[in-house]
C-alpha cells in the first residue's frame, strides 16, 4: 500500500434512497456509475478502516455519523480481513490530508485501490434520520442521473433472504498457531462466516486455531478433536445458513461453543430460538449493554441487523446479557451445553474492550472439559481394576 500524491478532479454525484429521498456529494474512492446497496449508519469516532474491512458489512453502503473521516488514513497493519467487502462508503468531510506516523495511504486512494466506490459532502445527519425512521432502506449513488439511481435503489435487494456468508467464508481451512505462552496442544476450531482477524489473534491466546470455512460439516470438525469450536461473525441474515445450523445443532454438547455477532445468532437458531431483523441495526463503538448475572454495564462495539429474539428462548438457555438501548438479546448461556454466546464484539479492534474478558470465559470453558474428562478416565480406571 503505498500513498498517492496529488488528488483527482471533483466528480459530483448523488445518493439516492429507495423512498426517493435525494442526497447529492462528491465521488471518491473507485468513483462507480452506480453504486447500491442497504445504507446503514455507524456512529465510531475512530476505526473507520476496521470497519470498512469488516466482512460483516457485505452488501452494504456505510454511513459514518461522524462527520471528519480520514484524518489519520490507512495502514496495511489495520485490516479486519483481506479488503473491504461492503458495497460503498459515504461520509460528511473526507480529509484531504491525512496526518499520522503509522499511515500509509489515504482513505481516498485505499478505496480506490480495492475498487470500493464512496460519496463525500453528504448530509449524513440528514441521512441517519432517514435510516432512523425508515429501517435499513436501500440505496444507489454514482454519476448515472437521478432516474436511473432511483431504478437501481429500488431493485436492490438488501440483506434478507440473501446467502452472504458464501462471499466472505475462506475458501480453504487455515492453522493459526498458538500465541506465544498458550497452550500449542489445545485445538480450537473457528468456523469463518466472515471472521474478523483481531478475533483469532484473540483466540490464539487460547491455543491453535484451526479456521474452517461456513460449510465444513460436524464430521469434518470432529477429525480435529478440537477442545473448543468458535461461531465467527459474519453478513446477512442467518436463516439463510442452514448448513451451518445443522452442524452446530449436530455438534451443541458435545464440546464447548462460543459464538459471536452472526454466530450468536446461527447458535440460538441451532438451538430451537428465532431471529428477527432490526429497523436499522446496532453498529457503533459505544452501545452500553448490562451483564445481567451481575448488573454491570459494559460499553460495546456492535455491528448486525439481525437479532436473537430473547422471547424465543428454549429451556435451559438464558439470556445473559442485555442492549440498554432497546431491550435487545444481547448474549445468552446454555451451561448444561457448555455453550454460550454474545451479539457484540468482545475483540472490538480498535475498541472500547469492556467484553473481552468472555474468551477468558471460553478458555475455562475448555480447561474445565479437560479436568472432567481426565475425571472420567480415572474414575473408569478405578472401576476396571
Amino acid at each position: 500500500m503505498s500513498a498517492t500524491s496529488g488528488h483527482p478532479p471533483i466528480t459530483p454525484g448523488q445518493l439516492v434512497l429507495e423512498d426517493g429521498s435525494v442526497l447529492e456529494g462528491e465521488l471518491i474512492g473507485a468513483r462507480s456509475p452506480v453504486a447500491t446497496g442497504e445504507v446503514v449508519f455507524n456512529t465510531v469516532l475512530s476505526g473507520y478502516q476496521e470497519v470498512i474491512t469488516d466482512p460483516s458489512y457485505a452488501g452494504q453502503i456505510i454511513t459514518f455519523t461522524n462527520p471528519h473521516i480520514g484524518n489519520y488514513g490507512v495502514n496495511a497493519d489495520d485490516f479486519e480481513s483481506v479488503g473491504p467487502f461492503c458495497r460503498g462508503v459515504v461520509v460528511r468531510d473526507l480529509a484531504r490530508r491525512h496526518s499520522n506516523q503509522r499511515a500509509q495511504a489515504g482513505l481516498d486512494a485505499f478505496l480506490f485501490q480495492h475498487g470500493v466506490s464512496g460519496i463525500a459532502g453528504v448530509d449524513t445527519r440528514r441521512l441517519t434520520r432517514i435510516i432512523r425512521e425508515m429501517g435499513a432502506i436501500a440505496g444507489a449513488f454514482g454519476t448515472e442521473d437521478e432516474s436511473k439511481l432511483l431504478d437501481a435503489a429500488r431493485l436492490e435487494p438488501g440483506t434478507s433472504g440473501i446467502d452472504l456468508v458464501s462471499t466472505v467464508t475462506t475458501p480453504r481451512p487455515y492453522t493459526v498457531p498458538a500465541a506465544e505462552g498458550a497452550d500449542a496442544d489445545r485445538v480450537l476450531v473457528a468456523v469463518d462466516f466472515g471472521m474478523k482477524r483481531n478475533i483469532v489473534r484473540n483466540l490464539s491466546r487460547l491455543g491453535r486455531v484451526e479456521v474452517v470455512p461456513a460449510a465444513t460439516t460436524a464430521d469434518e470438525i470432529r477429525a480435529y478433536e478440537p477442545d473448543g469450536l468458535f461461531l465467527s461473525n459474519g453478513p446477512g441474515d442467518p436463516e439463510m445458513n442452514e448448513g451451518a445450523i445443522g452442524t452446530i445443532k449436530d455438534l451443541v454438547g458435545e464440546v464447548p461453543i462460543f459464538g459471536i455477532c452472526l454466530g450468536h445468532q446461527l447458535l440460538g437458531l441451532a438451538l430451537g430460538a428465532e431471529t428477527v431483523k432490526l429497523p436499522f441495526g446496532h453498529h457503533g463503538g459505544n452501545h452500553p449493554v448490562m451483564r445481567l448475572e451481575d448488573g454491570t454495564v459494559e460499553i460495546t462495539s456492535q455491528n448486525h441487523n439481525f437479532a436473537v429474539a430473547a422471547d424465543t428462548l428454549p429451556d435451559g438457555v438464558t439470556m445473559s446479557h442485555v442492549n440498554l438501548n432497546d431491550g435487545v438479546c444481547q448474549g445468552m448461556t446454555y451451561p448444561e451445553a457448555r455453550a454460550f454466546s454474545v451479539q457484540h464484539h468482545p475483540e472490538a479492534n480498535p475498541g472500547p474492550h469492556d467484553a473481552r474478558y468472555l474468551f477468558d470465559r471460553f478458555d475455562e470453558l475448555m480447561s474445565d472439559r479437560v479436568t472432567s474428562q481426565a475425571r472420567h478416565a480415572t474414575d473408569d480406571g478405578g472401576g476396571e481394576g
